[in-house]
């Protein structure tokens, strides 16, 4: 872990029950390159976390009563969430933690600082994290919501990474938690920027939702192609340190930085009552 500012949030779901589906709007996966677009190099149609979202006022409307015309056009109001009411496409639920050495930091709040929407900080990083020590691994749950296999990137991991600062780490889905299928993570290959493994990118977006959290190309994380390694859907994720980050271990900041994970894809989980009015003739 770093030193610095670093991130996560808390925002714990209800059960949904919703056949509701949200398929990311993203035509490739950063995937492929382990890292996500820096917001602030998208076009107009995203608003950056810092803006506003209105239009310059100079003051010269008010003075003549014509209409301000400073030559730009307004920003678009922050992201509405748009999955159903009382789901969220985030972690609900720590399923395992298998804390490393050197491991620690934001136990505090555990469980509920890795659930939730992430509480990113871009190049600052952000505290609202727990490390996972070294070779530690943490398993989470999603209840409501679960990730399936949609266009482009399913799945964002949010660390703290900032700068040319990363702490790598090894994802693994499963759909019952007990198969499951990763990725390769490229740990020693920082050249190429740590392919296929999660703690590479900065994270932009925060639980006030000024971008959407789910969108790789505007909420920064590391985000996974479901395709890649043959998975329909999951709801299970397992990020595991990567062993390789011995600049950041020690004291009890060690190892990967976990802030959140979220679903780029997501499909609703039937509820039992769900069920039950399936079964009615």
């Amino acid at each position: 872990m770093k030193l610095f500012p670093i991130c996560i949030t808390v925002l714990v779901c209800m059960g949904c029950g919703s056949s509701d589906s949200k398929t990311s709007d993203t035509p490739s996966s950063p995937a492929d390159t382990g890292a996500a677009s820096d917001p602030s190099t998208t076009n107009g149609d995203t608003a950056s976390p810092t803006e506003t979202g209105e239009p310059s006022d100079t003051g010269n409307a008010a003075d003549t009563g014509a209409q301000d015309d400073t030559g730009g056009e307004p920003e678009p109001d922050p992201f509405t969430p748009d999955w159903p009411d009382g789901t969220d496409p985030f972690a609900d639920a720590v399923y395992a933690f298998d804390p490393g050495p050197d491991a620690g930091f934001g136990s505090e709040g555990f469980p509920e600082i890795v659930l939730g929407s992430p509480e990113g900080r871009g190049t600052s990083g952000s505290l609202d994290v727990l490390s996972l020590g070294e070779l530690g691994s943490i398993t989470l749950e999603m209840v409501d919501l679960e990730l399936f296999d949609g266009p482009g990137p399913d799945l964002i991991v949010f660390e703290n990474a900032f700068g040319t600062w990363a702490e790598t780490g090894r994802v693994e889905v499963s759909q019952d938690g007990i198969e499951w299928f990763g990725w390769t993570c490229e740990a020693e290959n920082a050249e190429d920027g740590f392919p296929g493994c999660a703690g590479v990118s900065q994270v932009y977006a925060t639980s006030e939702f000024l971008i959407d959290p789910t969108d790789p190309v505007v909420a920064g994380g590391d985000a996974f192609d479901l395709a890649d390694i043959g998975v329909s859907s999951a709801r299970f994720v397992r990020i595991t340190d990567s062993g390789f980050n011995a600049m950041g271990y020690g004291g009890e900041t060690g190892g990967f930085d976990l802030d959140a994970i979220a679903a780029a894809n997501w499909l609703g989980i039937p509820t039992e009552a769900d069920d039950a009015e399936g079964d009615e003739p």
